[in-house]
């Protein structure tokens, strides 16, 4: 095995072009020809970038590749502010991600999401209700979008209903982060959930309640099962994991079906069982990353052979989740959407130790939003062109600000 020269690729990553419509066209040139290839960053370092599937999935299990090594002093910096602190569980390699994760995955389980589901279905209609009040223009993202998996996730670790919107507001800042104001707000976000979250620690602490928070808090206090900083950042992280992807990948499949693809939407509408293999569909082919890669680069902790190629101990690795669901050797027309594709064993929810957590909750929430606004909805389209939608530039997801839309009355 050999080390694989740069790519010839001139741009930098993250490439250009890259959109909710898919990923950076670079990226099926490198699954064809470089698949494993050295790029070089943002951050001026050159790291290793995976495109094709089954390297993609590969590496996202192998405990070779480290995510505490790139937080940790001295990682190599890839470009951007987005850098996770060392106790997040994000951040986090076996056996400390283990514990944690242990923490609170029976809340996470099928069956328990399956148990919130007439709670979800209730907060989507009550939000539904009040949109066909309005008669339109509506802003779906602020009617729908947000406020739905806020809501479930808010109940879900116990977050007072009144305190939700400050808490959107503060985790939206910490997640969208613009690197060209040198991550101020990002900061500014991040202080301000650590301060909150610290208060509502204070407060559950003194009256407990049946929530994941109190059960987080009493494994911090009983158990010693996780340090005062970890309860913190895992109260914060859960949240603005817990609802900003969700917001994000539910607007942007919205988007890519009434105005992309206005014919699916009304397939959709004409037989709504189709919507839970819709859903994973839409999973895959949207695309969420504004980097193409989950957006957060590894280390590899000591040599690693892969594609022909060999990753040395210390480089940095990206591993190109976006390229990967839409690679051809493993989904037939990948560039097409196909809201009936039977075989989709797309990674949009990473794969490994680092898997998300929350992958039942964020499907359910996709159908169940999905289904009312096709059956109540069926004319929905957008109330303004395409080209003037407004989109947040950061570094992790592809974010609509707003998506004004509008509809047949019936």
């Amino acid at each position: 095995m050999s080390a694989c020269p740069v790519s010839d690729v001139s741009d930098v990553y993250p490439f250009p072009g890259s959109s909710y419509r898919g990923p950076a066209p670079q990226y099926a040139t490198l699954r064809a020809d470089q698949p494993v290839v050295r790029v070089p960053t943002a951050g001026g370092v050159d790291a290793w970038l995976i495109t094709r599937y089954e390297d993609v999935r590969a590496l996202s299990a192998d405990p070779r590749l480290s995510r505490a090594l790139a937080c940790g002093e001295g990682a190599p910096r890839i470009g951007g502010t987005m850098h996770t602190t060392p106790e997040m569980i994000i951040s986090l390699d076996s056996p400390e991600h283990s514990r944690l994760r242990k923490l609170v995955a029976g809340a996470f389980t099928l069956r328990r999401v399956e148990r919130m589901r007439a709670g979800v279905q209730k907060v989507s209609d009550e939000l539904l209700d009040d949109m066909m009040v309005k008669q339109g223009p509506v802003d779906l993202v602020q009617q729908l979008c947000l406020p739905l998996p806020l809501t479930v996730i808010g109940e879900l670790l116990g977050v007072p209903a009144k305190d939700l919107r400050d808490f959107e507001k503060w985790a939206r800042a910490f997640a969208t982060v613009d690197d060209r104001a040198g991550g101020e707000e990002s900061l500014a976000g991040l202080a301000k959930l650590s301060e909150y979250i610290v208060g509502l620690i204070a407060d559950k602490r003194a009256n407990p309640t049946d929530d994941m928070l109190s059960e987080l808090i009493a494994a911090r206090d009983n158990d010693d099962r996780l340090s005062e900083q970890e309860l913190v950042t895992f109260g914060f992280t859960l949240i603005g994991a817990g609802f900003d992807t969700t917001a994000n990948q539910l607007a942007n499949s919205v988007l890519a079906l009434v105005a992309d693809h206005p014919e699916q939407w009304q397939w959709l509408a004409e037989d709504r069982s189709r919507i839970p293999v819709a859903v994973e569909e839409l999973l895959r082919h949207v695309n969420l990353f504004a980097t193409d890669t989950s957006g957060f680069p590894r280390v590899a902790a000591e040599d690693i052979e892969v594609g022909g190629v060999t990753i040395r101990k210390g480089d940095a690795v990206l591993l190109c989740l976006a390229s990967a669901n839409r690679d051809g050797d493993v989904f037939a027309d990948a560039d097409r959407l196909d809201l009936a594709r039977e075989h989709n064993p797309h990674i949009s929810f990473g794969h490994g130790v680092h898997y998300c957590l929350g992958k039942h909750l964020g499907r359910m929430e996709m159908e169940i939003a999905i289904d009312g606004l096709v059956r109540r909805f069926p004319g929905l389209r957008l109330a303004v062109p395409r080209e003037e939608l407004p989109w947040h530039t950061g570094e992790i997801n592809h974010t609509l600000t707003s998506l004004p839309v509008v509809w047949d009355a019936p």
